[in-house]
């Protein structure tokens, strides 16, 4: 028989009975499938037993680029199927790709990716009238009986592939690929070998199969110096999702597995079934009536598009028509491929979401664990709410420990609250947990290791402000020797930086780091005086009157003020000379509002009273900029302008003064500039500005002249209405 092709695409149920069943008929010696081959010797892990689905996840890094990708496996994929057939029938086991983290497959985050079909697949749908590439496999391949189902396919992957020239990517893989099969079919002798890749390339194997090498390939190693390895890890239904952004193979997989384990019509069936459940769960109500019109359109849309049994756009489009009373502004989310986007209808979501289904994967309990897993699994522990106080060094310790996994961005491990020394950290049981752990592996064998690697990745082409973060992270994990070099970094950068808002923030993070030494053990005060002396540079050279507030700006100004007042003694840094800076900004007329009102705030704050404050406001104020100009000046100094006395009467004054024109225009900026105070010292000023204009006590105005009775039956009568909107979802 020689060597048998079968071309498939992945994730299909039709190609997965097609495999095992070409298997069973045929007894091969050897099963080769499209696949990492740096797994074969680790063959028996992957077939331990494991509830499906799964993916092997592939890691590399190297000085130059990092990269990640999943070949991923569930019970219904046609490389699952032949490589359990393949060892029930005593076959020899192969994957015949080159490793993930090879360079040809550099550009793919999921190996079994099918986005080579556009042009061929669209005249095809167009011949046939149907939506998309997955309503028109439905209509070719899985709703049709199976007979002759193998020369279908033959035929329809001929027509995709055609004249096209692979890339060189592609050229390479199946170079390779075709080296395994011509070795094989040399081994095998007479006996039968079966073939199982994805359908692009099954016409270049065929005619790559029949000259060169006989040898078996070499499984190429990493480069030297680089770091590449592959782990099982479970996988979820949501994950492999097209609607969820899943770059292969069938959208819907709880659709597919159904269609699977049930047939085209019990598949269908379980399909209204479960959209119906996820619907009464949301409390959208779904009547007998509205599922008997439901199937009734399936029915008669499988008969008008000649499907012998319901397809799964057929029962879409009718449960669509039953459910969704409203004119829909979106095309249906099956009629095209790809994410579901925003703006679809709330039952048309619920609709992708039960077709999607909720499977998660698990792996045996003997499978090999990256070395990192078993290190966070050893220190982690149970769920619960955690508070450390950060001057214990065991409870620093642990904020270290799970500030590392924070940036490996582990699911379930949430810092909930945190202050100058307290955090608050929320640890949940979750199912994404243990996938992401083993992804996380390939960044080093434990977490100080794995995070120092992630944040370095981080650090390349990096900008101010994702300089900062990568600071500001290396301090909260406890990794010193990146963080020193992140502060080199971080000098030269701001020599160059030209944007007050990103300066402002790395001084704020280098300050506090500096002030806290003893939590973060980072030496920051040549990035604290640089960044310092860089902003009041800058704030100098700004103009523009007409530019609204920009916090990013005034907190730069806070920022100069804070290193001034509590670091400027110990880092040489020249007060005078800088307060001599802000009056010159102060007093700029062209220099933005904000900041003037800002660098006034930083010289009255920092000299504890100015000249003549009274006078310094009364100046400076311009009504119809006069909410910006407040923003940088509350934003500063702003309990000097509390308790500075008559201060709030001066500023009562300038704005009762102002046009109702000015007024109009000026009050959203002045709105902004109040959100300074806390609402403690908000009500002080209401309190103060009440008793000033009327006389009277601000708390006689807030008494309530209704009998208590009457209040009573009010509080009680709300509480009614919270209760049953909550019991309702709506609130």
């Amino acid at each position: 028989m020689g060597v048998v092709f079968l071309g498939v695409r992945h994730h299909s149920p039709a190609c997965a009975r097609l495999a095992a069943e070409t298997i069973h008929a045929v007894r091969p010696a050897y099963v080769l499938v499209e696949g990492p081959a740096d797994m074969n010797d680790r063959m028996d892990e992957l077939l331990l037993g494991h509830d499906l689905p799964i993916a092997v996840h592939t890691g590399y890094r190297d000085h130059e680029r990092r990269h990640s990708s999943w070949t991923p496996l569930c019970d219904y994929s046609p490389e699952w199927a032949a490589l359990t057939a393949g060892r029930a029938t005593g076959a020899e086991l192969r994957f015949i790709d080159l490793p993930a983290w090879h360079p040809a497959l550099a550009d793919l985050a999921n190996r079994y990716a099918d986005a080579r079909h556009d042009e061929a697949a669209g005249k095809l749908c167009r011949a046939f009238e149907v939506d998309n590439v997955d309503a028109l496999w439905d209509h070719l391949f899985e709703v049709p009986p199976a007979d002759g189902l193998a020369g279908r396919l033959a035929t329809y992957f001929d027509l995709v592939r055609g004249d096209a020239q692979a890339g060189p990517d592609d050229a390479a893989r199946e170079a390779y690929m075709a080296q395994w099969v011509r070795a094989a079919a040399w081994e095998a002798g007479e006996r039968p070998v079966v073939v199982v890749t994805g359908g692009f390339h099954r016409p270049a194997l065929i005619r790559l199969a029949t000259r060169g090498e006989r040898t078996w390939p070499k499984v190429p190693e990493p480069p030297e110096g680089a770091v590449a390895g592959s782990h099982l890890v479970p996988y979820a239904f949501r994950r492999l999702d097209a609607f969820d952004g899943y770059q292969a193979g069938m959208p819907s997989p709880g659709y597919y597995q159904d269609l699977w384990e049930h047939g085209v019509d019990g598949a269908a069936h379980r399909l209204v079934e479960a959209v119906t459940a996820r619907l009464r769960s949301r409390r959208q109500p779904v009547s007998t009536a509205d599922l008997i019109a439901a199937r009734a359109a399936a029915d008669a849309l499988a008969l008008l598009r000649g499907h012998p049994h319901p397809a799964r756009v057929d029962v879409l489009d009718g449960l669509a028509g039953a459910l969704v009373g409203e004119a829909l502004d979106t095309p249906l989310p099956w009629a095209s491929p790809g994410r579901l986007q925003a703006g679809h209808h709330p039952v048309v979501v619920e609709m992708i979401a039960a077709l999607s289904g909720d499977r998660t994967g698990r792996l045996h309990p003997s499978t090999p664990l990256p070395p990192l897993v078993r290190a966070v699994l050893a220190e982690l522990g149970g769920p619960g709410d955690e508070r450390l106080h950060l001057g214990d060094p065991a409870d620093r310790e642990r904020s270290r420990f799970l500030h590392r996994l924070r940036v490996l961005g582990i699911p379930g491990v949430v810092r909930s609250a945190s202050g100058l020394r307290v955090e608050q950290w929320t640890l949940t049981d979750t199912d994404d947990r243990m996938p992401a752990l083993i992804e996380a592996g390939s960044y080093g064998v434990d977490p100080q290791e794995a995070a120092a690697s992630v944040l370095a990745e981080r650090i390349r082409d990096a900008d101010l402000g994702r300089l900062t973060d990568v600071l500001f992270d290396a301090a909260l994990c406890g990794i010193g020797e990146l963080a020193g070099r992140v502060l080199n970094d971080l000098e030269r950068a701001i020599g160059a930086a030209a944007d007050l808002g990103a300066l402002g923030r790395t001084l704020a993070v280098a300050l506090g780091m500096w002030r806290h030494d003893d939590l973060f053990a980072i030496t920051s005060g040549a990035v604290v005086r640089a960044a310092a002396l860089r902003v009041l540079w800058l704030a100098e050279g700004v103009r523009g009157g007409s530019v609204p507030a920009d916090p990013r700006r005034i907190d730069a100004m806070a920022a100069v003020r804070d290193a001034l007042r509590h670091a400027g003694t110990q880092l040489g840094l020249d007060v005078d000379a800088a307060l001599g800076v802000a009056d010159r900004v102060a007093a700029c007329q062209d220099a933005p509002p904000d900041l003037r009102g800002a660098s006034l705030g930083l010289t009255w704050s920092l000299r504890g009273t100015a000249a003549d404050p009274v006078r310094a406001v009364r100046g400076a104020f311009v009504p119809k900029s006069a909410g910006d100009w407040l923003a940088g000046l509350f934003a500063l100094a702003r309990e000097e302008v509390l308790h500075t006395g008559g201060m709030l009467e001066l500023l009562d004054e300038l704005v009762g003064a102002m046009t109702d024109q000015d007024f109009l225009v000026a009050l959203p900026a002045l709105r902004q500039a109040f959100g300074y105070f806390p609402p403690r010292e908000r009500h002080l000023i209401a309190t103060r500005l009440v008793e000033l204009r009327s006389g009277r006590s601000a708390r006689d105005l807030l008494r309530l002249d209704a009998p208590p009775e009457l209040v009573a039956a009010g509080m009680a009568l709300d509480e009614r209405v919270d209760t049953a909107l909550r019991r309702e979802g709506l609130l």
